[in-house]
């Protein structure tokens, strides 16, 4: 029987480093043994986590017996091996090499760029004087990048940027060209910076020890006043990184070595934090005007003052709960909602629905999740008995084979993706499976760019296949699973040759892609919302778990299911109960002993009925059977599906309180507003796509009279009639482990020792659980269940009138609704007007030159935006994202829902698109709805 690799002792080397024995871990070099003995050896190209490369030569040193002297970064000790770091011989070649380099600084002294840049601390540390050497010629500055400013007259040639851009987060733009004193450093055929294909992830900025890549705005030279551990605002990857701050300013971010990113981060971590900066944050409490009515208009910055007045706390705290108390006395409970945030912390999201479900006494509260995993949340609560992934990103190094469907992670989970490519380049096979053709399927095995709204033949006809074959796991599905012969009869009408001209992908590449997967000794799918928006998004999602469980390909390390979240907290927030059918951890709010339980911990009756949706809501407002609402965070005057439809809803509210940062597009439909906290001015948790609760923490102040979020919800709370009294985020904290059993091993001292824990974690000193579903599944039958999924159009289909097909959806610079990143000044910078990718056959067809407006219309709205050639694009179909409040994407978008997740169908709808003429001119300088008031 082999031993368990964790129980197998280490293998040690045991060696003299400057006449003092220490220890080498196996696979160790020289260098990485001599740190953490807390041996200093100069180095420059080495960097922690990067490939040992050896061509700065600063870390010589001499081995007994060897005629040469060694780079210490790329030799490896062996036993009783004789090293000297500080001997005079080391010392003068180590000083020499530092000499040489610095003698290519511009004015031969301290990087003017870097503020004490390594080259800078190994030159003070060694003693290293003025330069005996010539200068070589001096670069000019490439500044046309938004973020990233090149000075090569600083660069030493180390190569760590080649390798942080090739390696780590293998966006292979990095180069390195040409001879002799003409090599250099090139981002792809030597254009300029800002002109290439770089995606401003700033990784070569983070490695780079000279400031020859630095800040473009020069922060890099300032010292700041503190450094703050904390999380990314933006998306569900989670990366951990560290804020810079002087005066209260936030003046860089660096990532450093969370689970999730191993110090790695994207455009928007890494450049994307000023937003919180900006002159148009909300700082003081504000009112309507009386004689300012509602109209579907939507207000601009510039109208703020036109149609509200500042405010105290204590009157803005007073109107907003008096109308709320008001629609709920005298209408009832049913007539209130309340929107969440998946951007706020787990505290915020747990204390807001139990405001609703307490003082407003209704479960109409909800929030993003409903627009992105709903459907897929569904599935798996329905199969498998959980919504929460499986396996971790991290587990691709285990996989042999990862498939990627309906989602770009490149753009939407760029740093996860990082972990995708480096499991490509080392031999792992991906399949990429996606209507459009994404930059990562560049590194796929297979990529199947199949026809849209075809999902579900697709994974059918791949378990027809499987079945076919015998590439089943029997013992796996005799053992874990039921439902399987209903499955086997439903997928037996799907074979690839009647499949193939429906998907547009061959009968023989669909049979090779399901063989791949099935007989791999580990599999793992990722999926996004390309396969959840959709009405048919439950049954996608049935189809993948399906082919999961068909092949026993879940429940170990490098196998399983993971639907990648989509904002920072959508994960969390849901498992804190900001969904209307269940109580934290998914509790139902329709079974009696559930509801007991809540009623216990939080004093009070509850409603037993499950509540209204995001798009049942907005219904509801129309119907006449809901009159107020609570929205802190959200933005659905821009997020929801059919936007007239929405921002009619809104414009009807006889009461809105709006909780936010800044002067939303929602918030210009409120009552009151109240000015709340960006997240670096708040501490909390936040639970990432991996289920790793980890800990944000305070790194400035709100501006003004803004105010921490928790205190706002628990002020209005308290005027609601509610008593409350947490004193700290702690204190919610501990109710929260109280109210969700999954992590109630955890403590808040662990987390702020640890930073990062993942759930199940139900006992203290529990280490966690990375990978579920080893012994089975949290279902009554402790077995999962396969429920067949049948072939289903989209609710909208195209026609001669509106030919082409619309999606929707996010890109790199910018997030969700744009409310933060378009207040970021990089970001915006980078992608500062809305954009359609049209596929180039479909342009030329159209007449439609890259650069020049277009206008796209469906049955619900139109928008001019500026076309953009897009090859990735299949044909006959256009996509926006719905960032841009002047060309809002969601104004075409149907409302039609799922029926299970009831998740709008953000990725299919009819539309006709043509070049905007003489007579558009100055008529779309605004989105527009067709028919709006």
């Amino acid at each position: 029987m082999a031993a368990n690799p964790d129980t197998i002792p280490e293998t040690k080397v045991q060696f003299e480093l400057n006449g003092r024995t220490i220890e080498a871990l196996e696979g160790e070099t020289i260098l990485q043994a001599a740190k953490r003995a807390g041996v200093e050896i100069p180095h420059l190209c080495y960097k922690d986590g990067y490939r040992e490369v050896g061509n700065c030569r600063s870390c010589m040193v001499e081995i007994e017996g060897e005629r040469i002297l060694a780079p210490s970064c790329c030799r490896q000790p062996k036993p009783d091996m004789k090293v000297k770091s500080d001997n005079e011989r080391a010392l003068l070649s180590q000083k020499m090499v530092l000499e040489l380099l610095l003698a290519d600084m511009p004015d031969q002294g301290e990087s003017p760029y870097a503020q004490n840049s390594e080259l800078d601390y190994w030159v003070k540390k060694l003693g290293v004087g003025k330069p005996r050497f010539e200068q070589r010629h001096e670069p000019t500055p490439d500044l046309t990048n938004a973020a990233i400013a090149v000075n090569l007259d600083a660069c030493i040639q180390c190569t760590r940027c080649v390798r942080a851009c090739r390696e780590e987060q293998v966006n292979d733009v990095i180069g390195y060209a040409f001879r002799g004193e003409e090599s250099k450093i090139v981002f792809d055929l030597d254009d300029p910076m800002g002109d290439s294909t770089c995606v401003t992830c700033g990784e070569c900025v983070q490695a780079c020890p000279t400031g020859a890549l630095m800040p473009a705005n020069g922060v890099g030279k300032i010292e700041p006043d503190k450094q703050v551990e904390s999380v990314c605002p933006y998306c569900g990857v989670g990366c951990l990184l560290t804020y810079n701050v002087k005066d209260n300013q936030i003046l860089y971010a660096n990532g450093r070595n969370g689970p999730s990113n191993q110090s790695r981060l994207c455009v928007k971590g890494r450049y994307g934090f000023d937003y919180v900066h900006h002159a148009d944050r909300l700082t003081k409490p504000l009112i309507r005007r009386e004689g300012k009515p509602k109209t579907t208009e939507i207000l601009s910055q510039d109208q703020l003052d036109e149609y509200f007045r500042e405010a105290t706390w204590d009157e803005a705290l007073t109107f907003a709960a008096a109308g709320l108390k008001k629609i709920r006395d005298d209408i009832g409970p049913q007539a209130l909602a309340g929107f969440g945030s998946a951007k706020g912390s787990n505290e915020e999201a747990y204390l807001f629905q139990k405001l609703v479900r307490t003082g407003f006494h209704t479960n109409n509260v909800d929030h993003c999740t409903r627009l992105c995993h709903a459907s897929s949340v569904a599935a798996m609560l329905e199969t498998i008995g959980s919504g929460s992934v499986s396996n971790q990103v991290k587990d691709v190094a285990e996989a042999e084979v990862m498939i990627i469907i309906g989602a770009r992670p490149t753009v939407n989970h760029p740093v996860a993706a990082t972990f995708m490519k480096n499991a490509a380049q080392n031999g792992k096979k991906l399949i990429v499976m996606d209507p459009y053709r994404s930059e990562i399927a560049r590194h796929a095995t297979y990529s199947l760019q199949f026809n849209a709204d075809t999902d579900v033949p697709l994974l059918n006809a791949m378990m027809y296949t499987i079945i076919e074959e015998g590439l089943q796991n029997d013992d796996y599905i005799r053992n874990y699973t039921e439902g399987y012969e209903e499955l086997k009869q439903n997928v037996m009408d799907y074979p690839p040759e009647k499949v193939a001209p429906i998907t547009g992908i061959p009968a023989e590449t669909i049979r090779e892609v399901a063989r791949t997967y099935a007989t791999a000794k580990g599999s793992m799918i990722f999926w996004g919302m390309g396969i959840s928006q959709h009405v048919h998004g439950t049954d996608n999602a049935r189809c993948l778990i399906a082919l999961a469980l068909l092949t026993g390909q879940v429940g170990r390390p490098g196998t399983g299911l993971h639907p990648l979240r989509g904002q920072n907290n959508v994960q969390g927030a849901s498992d804190v109960g900001l969904i209307p059918m269940v109580y934290p951890d998914y509790q139902k709010v329709d079974d009696p002993e559930v509801q007991a339980k809540f009623e216990k911990l939080w004093n009070t009756k509850l409603d037993p009925k499950p509540g209204l949706t995001v798009v049942e809501i907005m219904t509801a407002v129309h119907e006449g059977k809901l009159n107020g609402m609570y929205i802190m965070g959200e933005n659905p005057a821009m997020s929801d599906p059919n936007l007239s439809h929405a921002r009619q809803a809104l414009a009807d509210l006889d009461h809105l309180v709006v909780q936010d940062i800044f002067f939303t597009e929602t918030a210009g439909f409120a009552d009151v507003i109240l000015p709340a906290s960006a997240f670096p001015e708040k501490t909390g948790t936040f639970t990432n796509t991996d289920r790793r609760v980890q800990l944000g923490r305070q790194a400035i102040d709100p501006p003004g009279d803004a105010r921490q979020d928790l205190w706002i919800i628990q002020q209005l709370a308290n005027h609601l009639g509610l008593d409350w009294t947490y004193e700290s985020v702690s204190d919610v904290f501990e109710e929260m482990r109280l109210a969700t059993p999954s992590i109630a091993g955890m403590t808040w001292e662990r987390l702020n020792a640890e930073d990062s824990l993942t759930y199940p974690l139900e006992k203290e000193g529990d280490p966690g659980s990375p990978v579920i579903f080893q012994d089975g599944f949290p279902t009554k039958s402790e077995r999962a269940r396969f429920v067949p999924a049948g072939y289903v159009h989209a609710a909208e289909m195209p026609d001669p009138e509106f030919p082409f097909i619309f999606t929707t959806g996010r890109q790199l610079e910018h997030w969700h609704t744009g409310s933060m990143t378009r207040h970021a000044t990089v970001l915006d910078a980078i992608e500062p007007e809305a954009v359609a990718n049209i596929h180039p056959e479909d342009m030329k067809a159209l007449d439609i030159k890259p650069g020049s407006n277009v206008v796209i219309e469906s049955r619900r709205g139109q928008v001019t935006a500026k076309a953009r050639a897009d090859a990735g694009m299949a044909r006959k179909s256009v996509f926006m994202a719905f960032c841009y409040n002047e060309a809002a994407a969601n104004l075409l978008t149907n409302e039609a829902l799922d029926p299970f997740g009831k998740i709008p169908e953000f990725k299919y709808c009819a539309i006709r698109i043509r070049p905007e003429t003489h007579g558009d001119a100055g008529q779309h300088s605004r989105s527009e709805a067709v028919g709006a008031a």
